[in-house]
């Protein structure tokens, strides 16, 4: 499966949001578009990176749109290890 990486710059995230996320990502838990979360990197000023495993670009889009939450940049990367 494709990874890919995209930017929130101001996507302000509560403790309770992440910790859903984070035992979603310890689940591999994979939403209706194949789409699994890997990893995700925020900070206090609402900068989020999110890298997901995902079939393509579309389904990255889709899955941001279905939890209301604009997506810019997505990005393919691929992984040193």
């Amino acid at each position: 499966m494709a990874r890919f990486m995209d930017f929130h710059e101001d996507l302000r995230l509560p403790d309770e949001a992440v910790a859903q996320i984070a035992q979603e990502t310890r689940d591999g838990a994979v939403d209706a578009f194949g789409v699994r979360q890997v990893e995700l990197f925020h900070n206090a000023d609402g900068k989020v990176y999110c890298l997901l495993e995902a079939p393509d670009e579309d389904a990255v889009r889709r899955h941001h749109a279905a939890l209301d939450v604009p997506c810019g940049a997505v990005h393919r990367v691929d992984s040193l290890l």
